[in-house]
Order: C-alpha cells, then structure tokens, then sequence
C-alpha cells in the first residue's frame, strides 16, 4: 500500500510535466520517488512532518537509551541497539508517509464526481469485488450510487448529499435486496453531509464493516447483481489519483 500512495503523490507531482514529456522518458528512482512524495505531503498537510519526524525519532531515541541501560559497556551491543532504532525509525516514517500521502491524494479529489470510483479502484483490498462506474446516477446533480460485494455482503456508497443521493440509494436497496435475499445490504455516505464518510477513511471504514458471508459467496453474489447492470446516465470514471492534477494546497 505504502508504494501504491507513492506512485499516487508522484504522478501528482509530474501531471503537468508529463503531458509534454516524451512517451520515452525513463521513471524517476525509487529514492528520487520518495522524495517526490514526501515535498507533495508535506505541501498538502502540513502536519505529515511532524509526525513522520516522531515516527523517526520515537525509536531512534528509545534505542539510544536501550544502548545506554543495557549495553553492560559491550560496544557491539551499544551499536546494534542503536542501528535497530534506526531501522524502526525508518520503517515507521515510511509507514506514515505512506498514510499521509493517500490521505494528501485523495484530498485533491475529494468532492468530485468519480471519486469514490477512484477509491473502489486503488484502494480496496483484494476480497472486494467492486466497479470504479457507478450503477446508478441522478442525472440532474452528477450525485451517484456505487456497489461493492465483500465478507460484509453488498456495500452501497453514495456519493453526493443525502438529498440527491436518497431515492437512488433506496431504489439500488430494493432492486439489491430482490436478485439476493438474505444478503446483508449497507449504506455508506461519502460527501458535503456533516456525518458523511472522508474519502480516505472510506475504504477503511468498509473493512470495519462485520462480516457476513463467506468468500466463496463473494464471487456467486456479485456474478447475480451483474444482472442488473448499471443505470441512470453515464459518469465519467472515477477520478484516478495516479493522474490527477496538482493544485493549490488546503
């Protein structure tokens, strides 16, 4: 996951440099990548530096103070204490950045139609089964309806405010509820509603959701709601954060 939010705040950073790019250009190093990433989150939240400082320092200090405690004056011990700490340090501000960067990438997002298309594409695990089109749309306000089968059963995601999304969401239920009876039906909201789901807590936020049916059933609900296709007017795709543009800060 850690790579994947690199690979998002990059292309962020290179969206208006790509465009006139040769289709030739070699991708940058991993290190000239981490990089990349770590200027884009930190100009797009400017609290990731604090913590991925503290993520860094937490256990670099901590082994320092092992070293001095336990060490017994042995210096190979002291030292390997301490590179330990290190190398938890290291591994911790890259599990931050990585965190930091998806919640910076899909900030940039966040709002536009296809957003949560974005997030069934680049960010669920592997036993959802979901599609980055919505399968219904109120034609008038772009507001739309996204399905995804999982261990929780049918997670519905409207993506709009309640007003705009409710009798699209009610009428998805119904038509859910009739081709698999049984199967539990959720509804989560993503936008402007005070009590609506963040886009970067929404794919976490679907994992919480309690399991209900097993991961053989996964594959036979999803192949029967394929049956009802999609509705309403077409949208365009969610909104890729591996190409989305760069703007101003928040």
């Amino acid at each position: 996951m850690a790579d994947a939010n690199a690979r998002i705040l990059v292309s962020m950073a290179r969206s208006k440099s790509s465009e006139s790019a040769a289709p030739t250009a070699k991708e940058p190093g991993r290190i000239k990548q981490m990089v990349q990433v770590f200027n884009m989150t930190r100009r797009y939240d400017s609290m990731a530096i604090w913590w991925m400082a503290a993520a860094f320092l937490v256990p670099v200090l901590i082994g320092v103070a092992l070293a001095f405690a336990l060490s017994g004056g042995a210096i190979l011990s002291f030292i390997l204490y301490i590179v330990v700490g290190v190398l938890a340090g290291v591994l911790l501000f890259l599990i931050v950045l990585g965190r930091r960067a998806e919640r910076a990438a899909y900030a940039q997002i966040e709002g536009e139609p296809g957003a949560v298309g974005a997030v069934f594409k680049s960010g669920l695990r592997r036993q959802w089964r979901a599609s980055e089109m919505p399968v219904a749309v109120n034609g008038r306000t772009q507001a739309a309806v996204y399905r995804a089968v999982g261990r929780p059963g049918v997670v519905l995601v409207t993506e709009g405010s309640r007003g705009q999304t409710q009798k699209i969401v009610d009428e998805e239920r119904r038509k859910v509820a009739r081709i698999t009876p049984g199967v539990p039906i959720t509804v989560l909201s993503v936008g402007p509603d005070a009590d609506a789901i963040p886009l970067y807590k929404l794919a976490g936020r679907m994992n919480k959701v309690k399991k209900a049916i097993g991961k053989d059933e996964i594959l036979a609900v999803s192949n029967r709601l394929g049956s009802l296709g999609q509705n309403g007017l077409p949208i365009p795709k969610g909104v890729d954060p591996m190409r989305v543009r760069s703007g101003r800060p928040r």
